[in-house]
């Protein structure tokens, strides 16, 4: 197998990859590094290429171009059962009429391992999944959503791969188990230390668990990065609209800020986060104040959000919810906006005929 430098190999890395169905081109030269130990997210909306790059890289789909190394060996004509890589599916892809303690040991089995070895290790990763010595005993189907997750991820840990890959794990989960069990997720990837890529349409998510982003849009990626990276310098317009909630200014906003001095291309498409406007703030200089009326509000408890008429355009604000500064629909309000805050992109070119 070819090697990479050593002093430079990163535990995954995907080298210009192509992947084609037919005359469709699913993946466009996809290139990414994942270092030892790191928890990193494939984000993107439905049908972008996150789940075709993953299963490049565990073995299911063979790409048209480009190599898969892990550990700096080429990797890309290895079967799968051959690549030490843990798989959790979003179905869990669990043996319902089996017990728990049989689905996990599903994979020692097939290494034809001793039973008391087995048995050892089913033991040990059970517990640190929280699951009880009852709960082994039982049948999948007779678990909770949650429950079955967590046998999932053991089954997939329990042979000690090098990597694990979950492809969109908590989407069958209701909101609340889908929080408890994400951080679970995280203290468990801190826990054993196992590289982990994370597949998700979810930004929340992605934004809470990852070490590193890779922004997938129609085949191509458009921004790997921290979580703040993606969120406070996303590099494209797409990002910028994907990750979290954003205003874009009007014309009008945009005119203004450049008659306050503000050094911003009017041609170009100007956004501001939510949390970066303030309500009924000290004037500072070369800070934009703007009148409005709030039009209506949403209470989070922890902050509201206001929608606030501009005349030329409705923004959205996010305030931290002191208990003291509530505004109400119709109240007369100003809000603050500072060029430093913005996220500026040109305008896409028109489409050739």
């Amino acid at each position: 197998m070819e090697r990479l430098n050593a002093s430079q190999e990163p535990m995954i890395k995907l080298d210009n990859i192509v992947v084609k169905f037919g005359d469709f081109t699913a993946l466009h030269d996809i290139n990414i590094e994942v270092k030892e130990g790191e928890f990193f997210t494939f984000l993107g909306p439905s049908g972008c290429g996150k789940t075709t790059t993953l299963r490049t890289l565990t073995g299911f789909i063979e790409p048209y171009e480009g190599r898969v190394y892990v550990r700096g060996e080429d990797i890309t004509d290895v079967p799968i059962e051959k690549r030490n890589i843990g798989i959790v599916f979003q179905s869990y892809a669990l043996f319902p009429t089996m017990t728990v303690y049989d689905n996990i040991a599903f994979g020692l089995k097939v290494k034809k391992m001793k039973k008391d070895e087995i048995d050892e290790k089913v033991r040990a990763i059970a517990a640190k999944v929280d699951l009880s010595d009852e709960q082994l005993k039982k049948a999948v189907s007779q678990l909770s959503g949650g429950q079955q997750q967590r046998v999932a991820i053991a089954r997939a840990l329990v042979t000690e791969p090098a990597i694990i890959c979950l492809d969109e794990p908590l989407s069958n989960l209701d909101a609340k188990l889908r929080v408890q069990l994400r951080e679970e997720l995280k203290k468990m990837q801190r826990e054993f230390g196992i590289t982990s890529i994370y597949v998700t349409h979810d930004q929340e998510e992605a934004l809470t668990l990852s070490d590193r982003i890779a922004v997938f849009n129609k085949g191509v990626i458009e921004q790997i990065g921290t979580p703040n990276d993606i969120y406070n310098h996303s590099q494209t317009e797409f990002v910028c609209n994907f990750i979290g909630d954003i205003n874009k200014l009007s014309e009008d906003i945009v005119t203004r800020l450049t008659l306050k001095g503000a050094d911003i291309d009017p041609t170009w498409n100007h956004y501001v986060r939510l949390e970066r406007i303030h309500v009924n703030e000290d004037q500072r200089p070369g800070v934009l104040t703007v009148k409005g009326k709030v039009d209506s509000r949403e209470y989070y408890g922890l902050y509201i959000k206001y929608y606030i008429d501009l005349g030329s355009q409705l923004i959205k604000v996010m305030e931290r919810n002191d208990g003291v500064h509530i505004y109400d629909p119709g109240d007369e309000v100003t809000i603050n906006i500072d060029p430093a805050d913005l996220m500026s992109y040109p305008p896409k070119e028109e489409a050739a005929e």
